[in-house]
């Protein structure tokens, strides 16, 4: 077990310029973004196209106009128009007989740029928006089969005080923030919740009466908070990513030194890490959105 001058040695403080409180120089994040370039529009005919196939793809069997339009929030005569243009692109293809519509091999072209690429990779540019939105810390932690949870990636953008912590640090499963999402995710009686509390170590331990409301709170929300209870003088949001079992397979963290973020500011944080959470539960694991 983790002690807890073991815990609190892989975080420290940095400035904005690069440099830790203690004045040691360290990597800082990029620079701004095209997040000022004023609101975004968007093409609703591609979103619609993108309706179809993630609809197609997920829903594991062919498919008429008619379920695809009501299924996708569309009407009849836009699905048919997409369709069509879609499997002239050779995306879909389209059942004489039936006239049912499924995924056709042209998917594949888009996927091959992808194949042998990490999930990292692929996760960072969401960790940097989150960063960049939310001016904290975002951290990606692996769930492994050992109760343990392991930093695989995280990302600092934008020029502010912030916490840090090293690549690969090991926590157990069911402490902090992420902690508490996936206990969230198990079917434990509330002895076996206590028997897992009880061997975690806490910077600032908080009761079981208050860890097993939080993960409660968490099963209901999709979301778990730790407010300097893991580290004291840090907040910690943070959401679980899970796959079709409901098994919690990585977690997103936002990390912030307290004060820094206030409740309401927390409170997005959270919600948006529960959103990306939910995304990539789908995109990774096939995971259904709202299950």
């Amino acid at each position: 077990m983790e002690k807890p001058q073991a815990l609190a040695g892989g975080i420290h403080a940095e400035d904005g310029t690069g440099h830790d409180t203690h004045g040691r120089a360290t990597t800082g994040g990029k620079g701004g973004t095209d997040g000022g370039r004023g609101s975004t529009k968007y093409v609703g005919a591609v979103e619609n196209a993108v309706a179809i196939l993630r609809f197609l793809t997920h829903h594991h069997g062919p498919a008429g106009v008619a379920r695809i339009a009501r299924d996708c929030g569309l009407n009849v005569s836009t699905s048919f128009n997409i369709l069509r243009t879609l499997a002239k692109e050779g995306l879909v293809s389209f059942d004489q007989e039936s006239k049912e519509y499924r995924p056709a091999l042209g998917l594949l072209e888009f996927s091959v740029p992808l194949l042998g690429t990490s999930q990292t990779d692929l996760i960072r540019p969401r960790l940097e928006r989150l960063s960049q939105t939310h001016r904290a810390l975002i951290g990606l932690w692996k769930v492994t089969s050992f109760d343990r949870i392991v930093l695989v990636d995280r990302v600092v953008e934008g020029r502010v005080v912030r916490v840090d912590m090293s690549l690969g640090a090991r926590l157990p499963a069911f402490v902090g923030a992420i902690g508490r999402c996936v206990a969230a995710t198990r079917d434990l009686s509330e002895a076996e919740l206590r028997r897992a509390f009880d061997a975690l170590r806490w910077q600032k331990t908080p009761s079981f009466a208050e860890y097993s409301a939080d993960v409660a709170r968490a099963r209901s929300d999709g979301f778990a908070l730790d407010r300097g209870n893991l580290f004291q003088g840090v907040d910690i949001a943070a959401s679980a990513v899970r796959d079709t079992e409901g098994t919690a397979r990585l977690g997103l963290s936002g990390i912030a030194i307290a004060g820094q973020l206030d409740e309401g500011e927390l409170q997005a944080l959270a919600r948006d890490l529960h959103q990306t959470a939910g995304a990539l539960s789908g995109l990774l694991y096939g995971r259904d959105a709202g299950a």
